[in-house]
């Protein structure tokens, strides 16, 4: 590139490569925009991820007597008793399961009340796959395989993008880049993350995730542009300061740009009071605060949003799973279950999916402690369009080194894959076939639309 002819435009483009993306993408008037912007076809996805991987073969359970059988056989020490099990029966099959016992409120969201229809799906055993596959077809490696299955990084990566080698940007940012193209979102804070960085909100042209903390803090809270300590001057005056060199004027640019875009943030959010009740957790207060900037979208004139929450933890090879376990997927049906009912509160529940994501599924057999690294996992969606009650995908034959047993100690094979998954909250997001093939580039050799939101 020649430094003598390098344009504004052309910086914009560097700086989004060097990491500057999300405050160059930033509209310059968002007030005036919030004035004119239409709500009314308002979507939301919130991303919950599982970082180490959940061992979903104790969060969803069969509880008919076969099925039990050997899952408390296999699992051994791993196993939970029936008895302590939260009993569900998906409405569209007959087969009975059990939760979790710490779960109950993803439980009450699946079975519903007299009052409320049910609300929370699950879909079984989703995972990374390159093309559909069989255990003959993964034996003899006759197939394409997703690189470096079983691997943490890998997965997560995997899992975000919906791409199988090397993924660079993930599968929400591209979905809110082409609807942005579109015309159908507005860019500032389409994506953003109250957990920090990463893949699955980053897009494959500018986009990339805003931050934001579970305090609501950002990024320049230092800063008071009518203050008198040295380094609020100091900012003042830098950005006061004309530069004839164009990187650094841009530097400058996108600095004033920061700090405009968190003082219309932190103006949004005021007033964005909540009677729901969240626990005091982690994901809890990052799921609070999704609820709060959802509540502050008419203010900023958005129609289409990415949230990104988390929660670490779940890498139990050790003697501690059952008891790690039960905290973790406690915080996770406790925070998810909460939020649903903050959207309820905010008459915005019919707009708002959250679904969950993970590294991958651990074994089926126990390891003598805990359990190791698997592939094929269940999942959770919940939102006011979600086809509550039922069990979507196909639930594994849990039989070790049966059909759909790739190693020999119940790493389930997927029968659903990530991106079919990901499609169908994408179609939902308002995303046409041409978008999905763009997105999911993959998508027509698996079925696009899984079916678990109306």
């Amino acid at each position: 590139m020649n430094m003598n002819n390098i344009t504004k435009r052309d910086f914009l483009k560097a700086s989004a490569a060097f990491g500057l993306g999300s405050a160059a993408n930033v509209f310059s008037s968002f007030e005036a925009l919030a004035q004119t912007a239409q709500t009314e076809d308002y979507r939301a996805l919130v991303c919950v991820f599982m970082f180490g991987g959940n061992d979903s073969n104790n969060m969803l359970i069969p509880t008919d007597g076969a099925a039990y059988s050997r899952y408390a056989t296999a699992r051994s020490n791993l196993a939970l008793p029936v008895a302590s099990l939260l009993p569900i029966t998906p409405s569209n099959g007959s087969a009975k399961f059990g939760l979790h016992p710490s779960m109950t409120g993803i439980a009450n969201l699946f079975t519903g009340s007299a009052t409320d229809a049910p609300k929370a799906a699950l879909v079984a055993n989703v995972g990374p796959l390159v093309v559909p596959t069989t255990k003959a077809q993964w034996e003899a490696r006759s197939v394409p395989l997703p690189d470096n299955l079983f691997s943490h990084s890998d997965q997560q990566s995997q899992w975000q993008s919906a791409q199988y080698e090397r993924p660079t940007n993930g599968w929400g940012g591209r979905l809110a880049e082409r609807l942005i193209d579109d015309g159908t979102v507005n860019r500032g804070y389409s994506v953003l993350s109250v957990t920090g960085g990463n893949l699955w909100e980053t897009g494959d042209r500018s986009l990339s995730a805003y931050k934001v903390s579970a305090s609501g803090n950002f990024g320049f809270d230092f800063y008071n542009p009518t203050g008198n300590d040295p380094l609020s001057m100091a900012i003042t005056e830098t950005m006061a300061t004309p530069y004839s060199h164009l990187f650094e004027q841009g530097f400058v640019d996108v600095m004033g740009r920061s700090i405009e875009v968190q003082r219309i943030l932190s103006s949004a959010l005021q007033g964005t009071t909540l009677t729901t009740v969240f626990p005091n957790t982690g994901l809890g207060n990052q799921m609070r605060m999704v609820a709060r900037l959802i509540a502050a979208r008419q203010k900023l004139g958005l129609k289409k949003q990415c949230f990104f929450c988390s929660i670490g933890g779940f890498d139990t090879h050790g003697e501690d799973q059952l008891t790690r376990q039960a905290e973790l997927l406690g915080n996770v049906s406790g925070a998810i279950s909460a939020f649903y009912a903050a959207t309820k509160e905010l008459n915005i529940q019919d707009n708002v999916t959250t679904f969950t994501a993970s590294d991958f599924n651990r074994t089926f057999t126990s390891n003598g402690q805990g359990s190791d690294h698997g592939w094929g996992s269940h999942h959770i969606v919940v939102g006011g369009k979600v086809q509550g009650g039922k069990l979507f995908g196909s639930f594994p034959d849990q039989t070790v080194r049966g059909p759909q047993d790739s190693g020999g100690q119940g790493n389930w094979i997927p029968t659903t894959s990530t991106e079919a998954y990901a499609a169908t909250l994408g179609r939902w997001f308002g995303a046409g076939d041409d978008v999905l093939a763009q997105v999911f580039p993959r998508l027509s050799g698996f079925n696009s639309n899984v079916g678990f939101l109306g």
